[in-house]
């Protein structure tokens, strides 16, 4: 349950959970079990049977389960992040999702299993112990609801916790003390499938508590696959490979673009502990619910499989775009997810945003992914070499979200959007020459551009392939009614290999036009010495700005360029407060109240056009008051790519400090808001009367 000021929200800040938990049971008479005891149903400690319990850094060593189960990442769907536990969850919705599956293609793409979350019981067992589903949700019983996905050739998987009670507030039975009776209760079901979360777990030890249903599970003779979703708390991937098929590594995923690079980058160190039947989970996709671009999107989808990923898909298919479903069923990339070896990527090299992310595959083939953690588009090159590919006199680049394959002689580069990711497959191939080159196309910049007013843009396009790309042309579109012109060559005869052209271009959006961000793509269109035609496309954007009014200007009511944040949405002249917009109240630093600002949560940055017209930027700062003392961030100002302010860490016992800082002639000012050091968890911040002086 995500907590930050109430406890409605599923999954999140875990470390207060237990906490909350023993402390209702105290004060309604119910004594705490101690952190040793045994649960009622669990084998005595000196008879429990486990495989090995040595723990290791590496994978070679790491114990294992011996049932064959999970030998890939599991793929499928979990409801969770469509519906927490609203009304349409529901046994019609289930039953809807296992038919998409086949009517849509992702069964054939590798998609199995059809989870239900919290929500599906009752809140009380019956006379017998036993779990109830709800009738008004399930009304033929869960039996009935996996039946008819098997029906389908599917799985069926299901969820409790690892506790007294689930992670929803309604309090639905967990599974502590209730470990044979649910495990065979879930098997006579039908169940292929068990997320057993962590919450109301009374403090008994996790690794008693999750091989006590591990123990449980295998008593009943049904395969089942085995997700252990204790959040990451105890490092399960040092100790759990013997006990589940997978283990959250992280807290709750959320559907924002600072959430899920967040937990990226929490999973991607622990490579070493992944393999056939032991994965880390990063937590279920939020592909298509809304939260973030498709070009998002696509980041998300790319890292989940280069990091060997369970793939559950988490909006509600019913509703998802053709967009939707094009990430979600991109064979090319479930292809690495799957890749028989199990390797997770490594990072190979990361600078200033600059990510290479290597992935080995079983054939001998790499798996690089170029992402672009930055807010405007930027040139990533590695090598083949420097992947780690045989030596060889040319290479196929199989691009996995363009589907096509060209050649290069020995650079792997791209320039990556912004919050962008390119995928290539890469081998060493005799019949390089028979592809087309690889052509990379690219802009030093995203525009900015003030309507009715000309700005300039310069295009890139390189060969880096050994034949020349012939009859190259490059075209630069734009939104109908603007006006695009090249000032300098935009055709070649021939591109040899290794070399470049370079474009200069003038651009104009009409008088009027509204704020906001424009398609600007850039294509090279061209042929190989065989007499293929290819098209490389860099998904541009342009950015239609108004520059600030003379005087002091309120950054809450200036546009913003780019805004991404941790929880929820940035808000204006309002705490952030929980994750729908709209929802905060009053900015408020250490009881002082201010009518005007931002709020936002950590991680967080808001990025205004200035225009080089604006001088200084001034702001309160501070832990919002709806939090408490609980909370700890720091403020930078940026200018123009450079850091002038920044504040120590605050918390929220801490009264409203003061941020100035000097921006004068910046184009764009980007107000950053980092975490503390510890952790996410309540860092709600405000830019309080934050003003810019133009």
């Amino acid at each position: 349950m995500r907590v930050h000021i109430r406890t409605t929200h599923r999954r999140g800040h875990r470390r207060i959970v237990g906490a909350l938990s023993v402390a209702l049971l105290c004060t309604a008479g119910v004594t705490a079990l101690p952190a040793a005891a045994r649960t009622p149903d669990a084998p005595d400690p000196g008879t429990t049977r486990t495989t090995r319990t040595t723990r290791t850094t590496g994978t070679d060593q790491a114990p294992r389960l011996p049932d064959g189960l999970a030998k890939t990442p599991p793929m499928g769907f979990n409801n969770w992040n469509s519906t927490h536990c609203r009304a349409e969850f529901n046994e019609e919705m289930v039953k809807g999702i296992a038919d998409l599956f086949v009517t849509k293609g992702l069964k054939d793409a590798g998609y199995q299993y059809v989870n239900l979350d919290d929500c599906w019981a009752l809140p009380t067992r019956d006379g017998n112990g036993k779990l109830v589903p709800d009738p008004q949700r399930f009304p033929h019983g869960i039996k009935a609801v996996a039946d008819y996905v098997h029906s389908k050739g599917l799985k069926f998987g299901i969820y409790t916790s690892a506790g007294i009670k689930t992670c929803n507030p309604a309090g639905f039975p967990g599974g502590l003390g209730h470990e044979k009776s649910d495990a065979q209760q879930f098997a006579d079901w039908g169940v292929d499938y068990l997320k057993y979360d962590n919450c109301n777990n009374m403090g008994v030890d996790a690794k008693q508590r999750y091989r006590t249903m591990r123990d449980a599970l295998r008593a009943t003779g049904r395969p089942i696959v085995y997700s252990i979703c204790e959040w990451g708390e105890n490092k399960p991937w040092e100790w759990a490979s013997d006990v589940g098929h997978l283990w959250r590594t992280t807290g709750d995923i959320s559907d924002s673009w600072s959430s899920m690079l967040g937990i990226a980058k929490q999973n991607l160190p622990l490579a070493p502990h992944a393999g056939p039947g032991r994965w880390n989970d990063p937590d279920m996709l939020e592909v298509g619910n809304g939260g973030m671009t498709d070009t998002e999107y696509r980041s998300h989808f790319s890292l989940w499989s280069m990091m060997a990923a369970p793939l559950l898909i988490g909006s509600d298919l019913r509703k998802a775009t053709p967009e939707t479903f094009e990430i979600l069923g991109n064979k090319d990339l479930i292809a690495i997810d799957q890749d028989p070896l199990g390797k997770q990527a490594t990072v190979l090299k990361s600078e200033e945003g600059r990510w290479t992310v290597v992935r080995q595959l079983a054939n001998g083939d790499r798996a690089v992914a170029l992402f672009n953690e930055t807010g405007r588009p930027q040139r990533i090159a590695t090598t083949a070499k420097d992947l780690g590919v045989p030596q060889a006199d040319g290479y196929r680049l199989r691009d996995l979200w363009q589907h096509r394959d060209t050649h290069t002689t020995g650079t792997v580069s791209a320039t990556v959007p912004a919050h962008g990711t390119t995928v290539y497959r890469v081998s060493a191939d005799p019949r390089w020459a028979t592809y087309p080159p690889a052509v990379e196309t690219g802009t030093d910049r995203t525009p900015l551009v003030e309507a009715g007013t000309p700005a300039g843009l310069r295009s890139t396009v390189r060969n880096l392939g050994g034949t020349p790309a012939k009859n190259l042309t490059v075209t630069l579109k734009a939104p109908h009614g603007w006006r695009v012109k090249a000032t300098s060559p935009a055709s070649a005869r021939a591109l040899p290999g290794g070399r470049t052209l370079r474009t200069s271009w003038r651009i104009s959006a009409p008088a009027g036009t509204a704020p906001g961000a424009y398609a600007l793509p850039l294509t090279a269109d061209y042929r190989s010495p065989r007499g293929e035609r290819t098209t490389a496309t860099l998904p541009g954007t342009a950015h239609v700005v108004v520059p600030p009014p003379s005087g002091t200007a309120d950054a809450a009511a200036l546009p913003w360029l780019t805004a991404t944040n941790g929880w929820g949405p940035v808000e204006k002249n309002s705490s952030v407060g929980e994750d729908g917009a709209g929802d905060g109240r009053p900015l408020g630093i250490g009881g002082t109240g201010f009518a005007n600002g931002l709020g936002v949560h950590a991680a967080s940055e808001v990025s205004f056009y200035t225009g080089g017209r604006c001088s200084v930027f001034r702001a309160r700062t501070g832990i919002d008051d709806e939090v408490g003392d609980r909370g700890s961030v720091g403020f930078e100002v940026w200018a123009d790519g450079k850091r002038v302010a920044r504040t120590a860490a605050v918390t929220g016992a801490d009264p409203a400090g003061t941020v100035s800082a000097p921006v004068a002639g910046a184009q764009t000012v980007r107000l950053v808001v980092t975490d503390g050091g510890d952790g996410i968890d309540y860092d709600h911040a405000d830019w309080a009367d934050a003003t810019f002086s133009c």
